[in-house]
């Protein structure tokens, strides 16, 4: 199985973001990547709430979503769309992964479940649960002939999430995310191999790089990283680009059967 991973530096409004990914998904195609990833907030990224909301629209009305779609349908090929910042049934908004099958049908929908609210040493703060609601359900899907499990960016700090999906039959852990560059620098690599460990299960994390218009700085460095927990590929750089790599399903049993912590743990009561 051939994945490519799209790393962005998404602009601030929907009009400039289609173009911006859609070279790189035709690349990543070109190149015989049966599943394609891009990374969270590929249709929008906007840190300015007044200006944000405005402008989201439902996942069916969503210019970049529709356009992927289509790439998606004349490539053949699966796309997973990372996130798309989009509106709900209810009003509120949602950061939202979308898989999409090669005939261009949406196949599956995850909604972030962890908000991103916290105070970095930097002085940096963020606080999602002001913009989007958290989804309440995690989520595995078929894609390529691997079961997928499916979350987004700051979720990776919560490892029960990857034990469920993996006792659940994920084989493949898709992480795309727009990390700040200072947790980037500091806990990005690790914690995706340390969620690929525990799970035994392979990781890809395709990623926003550089400085944005709206003035945030994301980490890059996109990475796939195999069940042993050892680094496949990677970017070295914040630069938009593709990542490509190979991956063997049968590392997946043979990691779990090697290390079968997954059987192996047992309930406790909490101190």
């Amino acid at each position: 199985m051939k994945v490519g991973l799209i790393q962005t530096r998404t602009p601030a409004t929907h009009a400039a973001a289609l173009a911006h990914v859609l070279p790189l998904v035709r690349e990543a195609a070109g190149a015989g990547a049966e599943l394609i990833a891009t990374p969270e907030g590929t249709n929008v990224l906007q840190k300015d709430r007044a200006k944000l909301l405005p402008s989201l629209r439902s996942l069916g009305e969503d210019p970049i979503v529709n356009g992927l779609r289509e790439a998606a349908k004349d490539h053949g090929v699966w796309v997973l769309i990372g996130s798309a910042l989009v509106l709900r049934s209810d009003g509120k908004a949602a950061n939202r992964s979308v898989l999409v099958s090669p005939g261009g049908l949406v196949m599956a929908t995850y909604d972030k479940l962890h908000m991103f609210d916290v105070n970095l040493p930097t002085g940096e703060t963020a606080r999602e649960s002001e913009t989007y609601e958290p989804g309440d359900r995690a989520v595995i899907a078929d894609a390529a002939g691997a079961t997928l499990g499916m979350t987004v960016c700051y979720d990776m700090r919560f490892p029960q999430l990857y034990r469920a999906l993996a006792l659940a039959g994920a084989q493949v852990m898709t992480v795309p995310s727009a990390f700040t560059r200072p947790t980037g620098e500091a806990h990005w690599e690790v914690l995706l191999r340390a969620r690929a460990i525990e799970s035994g299960s392979f990781v890809i994390a395709p990623a926003q790089g550089g400085r944005h218009e709206d003035g945030r700085g994301t980490w890059g460095h996109s990475m796939v990283v195999g069940p042993w927990g050892e680094v496949i590929g990677r970017l070295d750089h914040d630069e938009p680009g593709v990542l490509l790599a190979d991956l063997d399903l049968e590392a997946v049993s043979k990691a779990r059967a090697a290390i079968p912590n997954l059987k192996n743990a047992r309930d406790f009561a909490a101190p």
